[in-house]
């Protein structure tokens, strides 16, 4: 078994993040190829890499031998089913279905903090923060659903476990970038989500690509709305 995993920049891909996490904290070995971002135009190196390996054109891609999956979600489904022994979903039938919900939620929800609150891993952005918040009211309503969903998950964990079901799983995973993007914006939250979003960074495979992402010190205009230089 032999896989490659294509991400883009680590201090920007959320997409990316979240299957390299997940295989990072449940030990599946992969190469990692990445794909620096440009300015992602039809003829950008970016483009015509990831496009001559699938026709979506996007990260991530996972690479089993010569099998190609892409979209993150697709990818951490993939590997579940390669690995049950490694319980990527909670073992418990009603928590995975909980787990497969939220994550759907993710997958295709929070628009507006995505917008608004673009992942900068390397960036600190108190003032940004505080000024989104004042000017657009959906962003303020989208992290208080977010913060109402997983702290009712984190507070009816009875496991002794800081993750949202109890161990680590492809929830936790799913979960991080949106955790960094409230850390980096200084976004005040209810004090169960601020120590889940502290477990977060502290945590086996979302520790390393932070680090990585720290050591990155790419500057890409497109992905930065907020700062003119690093």
């Amino acid at each position: 078994m032999s896989y490659t995993l294509y991400i883009g920049n680590k201090n920007y891909s959320t997409w990316s993040m979240r299957p390299w996490v997940v295989m990072k904290y449940f030990g599946i070995p992969f190469n990692e190829k990445l794909v620096k971002f440009d300015d992602f135009g039809a003829d950008s190196l970016f483009k015509k890499t990831i496009s001559s390996i699938s026709k979506y054109g996007t990260v991530p891609i996972l690479m089993d031998e010569d099998f190609v999956i892409t979209d993150s979600l697709a990818i951490c489904e993939y590997l579940a089913e390669k690995h049950p022994d490694l319980a990527l979903w909670p073992t418990d039938i009603k928590h995975r279905a909980m787990a497969r919900s939220l994550v759907a939620k993710m997958h295709s929800g929070f628009p507006a903090i995505r917008n608004y609150l673009p992942m900068n891993i390397e960036a600190e952005l108190p003032e940004v923060g505080q000024i989104i918040l004042r000017d657009h009211s959906e962003v303020k309503n989208e992290i208080t659903l977010l913060d109402d969903l997983l702290s009712s998950l984190l507070m009816s964990n009875t496991s002794n476990q800081s993750y949202l079901f109890g161990d680590f799983s492809i929830a936790d995973g799913f979960y991080a970038p949106i955790c960094l993007r409230l850390k980096n914006y200084h976004i005040k939250t209810s004090p169960i989500l601020a120590d889940y979003i502290d477990t977060i960074c502290h945590t086996k495979g979302i520790k390393d690509w932070i680090n990585n992402a720290l050591k990155e010190q790419c500057f890409v205009v497109i992905d930065e709305p907020y700062r003119l230089h690093r």
